[in-house]
């Protein structure tokens, strides 16, 4: 073995066809990834920093409001189903304390369905990943909600 590591390269070109963005720009999205497992959330937090994103993770719903004190994210993304506060509530907050900012939830579990249908009744509609989700999956969702004006987000 020479000692060199081999990495799939995909073509710019390809990225640009799967209307995927990098973040080149003078400004990178802020994006407050929160999740109480986590692994979950270092997990995006990579992905998301190698993908150009300024990420700041949290792993619990009083954590991220905090965190968001300090630096106004563009993007929350979180998991609904956590200890304390609930994701959706944790969304609700940060909507009510940043107007601007986009919200993505994501979740492996089929109540969450109910738990989102009772907040677009009380006027709050939220865009929603299925765990597990692909990185590139996860990545054109990012690059459609920052494209996309928060008041415009629905659920998927």
């Amino acid at each position: 073995m020479s000692g060199q590591l081999y990495f799939q390269t995909i073509p710019l070109a390809e990225i640009a066809q799967k209307g995927l963005t990098t973040q080149t720009d003078a400004h990178q999205p802020v994006v407050l990834v929160v999740d109480d497992e986590h692994v979950i959330a270092d997990t995006l937090t990579a992905i998301l920093s190698r993908s150009g994103f300024t990420v700041m993770p949290a792993y619990d719903g009083a954590s991220a409001l905090q965190i968001a004190r300090a630096i106004s994210p563009d993007l929350l993304i979180t998991d609904v189903f956590m200890p304390g506060m609930s994701g959706i509530d944790l969304a609700i907050s940060m909507r009510s304390a940043h107007p601007d900012c986009k919200v993505l939830l994501f979740s492996g579990q089929a109540s969450t369905l109910d738990l989102l249908a009772n907040a677009r009744n009380e006027g709050h509609d939220f865009a929603l990943l299925l765990k597990p989700v692909h990185p590139t999956e996860l990545l054109a969702r990012i690059s459609a909600c920052i494209r996309t004006p928060a008041s415009q987000l629905s659920v998927v």
